[in-house]
């Protein structure tokens, strides 16, 4: 009868391999999740994980873990260890609270303090633990996934806190071919274009007025990439967007720009490189170049993370069909 109350689950793995990974050695980390949840893992086949226990929920928040390591092994190339697979299951099972902190600045000498911010997929929790723990975070993923607001909301936060004294949001200005010279106006009015999306995230994190307030003062600053050169930033909070617009020598000046004090978040996804094909990406270069550093956190979000329109998603996962054809050599 017990039987018949069980709830099972099937995960299929890419090898043999990832699933030796995934257990752990002498399938340690599939024990200490199993006991984390209260269901039962065993492997089938050498390359399938079967997840039973007593509730749907129980065996749904294990495999979801499973998904998250798999992400931090994978795309990540992090080795898996016993304290990162507890900190997944945390996150998981909601143990670790991954506020952001309120996200509205308040007025100078009051305000309310603003709504809390929290990530809304397990993935948006890792990439928020991984800004709490470390100077230095890349953060790859598709459109709608929360890279750049959940990194404008930590500075929002840190700022709030004292924890910095400015914020510097940062974008190149190369985009869907266009270049600052074929734009009409004179410098300012060229450049507004490509920081909008910045203007944007921030409007919706802080209070009416205190923007401006604070840009005025350069609390808040948002330039192009290229007027960073030859800066050094001390007890900032600097936030690189669309980093995979971004050559490798403009990376290393960004990434060198951090002082004494300050944290760096990069932000991209690589399915949107506008660069010339004969330049590789800055950011890609960075993720495989900076991943065995510590201090430096590498997050890959994935489909799942979307939290934007549900449309989002599926359009996403449509460009992506199409890419995969192209790399295999069938028509799109």
């Amino acid at each position: 009868m017990a039987d018949t109350q069980q709830v099972s689950r099937t995960l299929a793995l890419e090898s043999r391999e990832e699933a030796v990974v995934l257990c752990g050695p002498r399938d340690l980390y599939a024990r200490t999740i199993g006991e984390a949840f209260g269901v039962r893992i065993i492997t089938r086949s050498g390359d399938v994980l079967q997840i039973s226990g007593k509730s749907d929920e129980a065996v749904n928040m294990a495999e979801r873990v499973f998904e998250q390591l798999r992400h931090v092994a994978r795309k990540e190339g992090r080795a898996l260890t016993l304290d990162i697979v507890r900190n997944v299951v945390d996150l998981v099972r909601g143990a670790v609270d991954q506020r952001l902190g309120p996200a509205a600045m308040p007025e100078t000498g009051g305000g309310t303090g603003g709504r809390y911010m929290r990530p809304r997929t397990d993935g948006q929790a890792r990439y928020v633990q991984s800004m709490k723990q470390n100077d230095v975070v890349l953060c790859v993923g598709p459109a709608g996934t929360g890279k750049t607001y959940l990194a404008v909301g930590w500075a929002v936060t840190l700022l709030k806190s004292g924890a910095v004294k400015k914020i510097v949001l940062v974008r190149p200005a190369v985009e869907a071919g266009e270049r600052l010279g074929f734009l009409p106006g004179d410098l300012k009015e060229k450049i507004n274009p490509y920081l909008r999306p910045l203007f944007d995230s921030l409007a919706d994190l802080i209070e009416s007025g205190t923007v401006e307030k604070y840009m005025e003062s350069e609390v808040i600053e948002i330039v192009p990439l290229a007027y960073m050169r030859g800066r050094t930033l001390n007890n900032a909070c600097i936030i690189l967007d669309e980093g995979q617009n971004a050559t490798i020598a403009q990376m290393k000046m960004f990434l060198t720009r951090m002082g004494f004090g300050s944290k760096i978040v990069v932000t991209g996804d690589m399915t949107q490189v506008d660069l010339p094909r004969t330049i590789r990406s800055g950011l890609a270069d960075a993720v495989q170049r900076l991943k065995d550093i510590d201090g430096i956190a590498i997050v890959h979000l994935g489909d799942g993370d979307i939290v934007r329109n549900p449309l989002v998603q599926k359009i996403v996962l449509a460009y992506e069909d199409d890419a995969q054809k192209a790399r295999k050599g069938h028509p799109a």
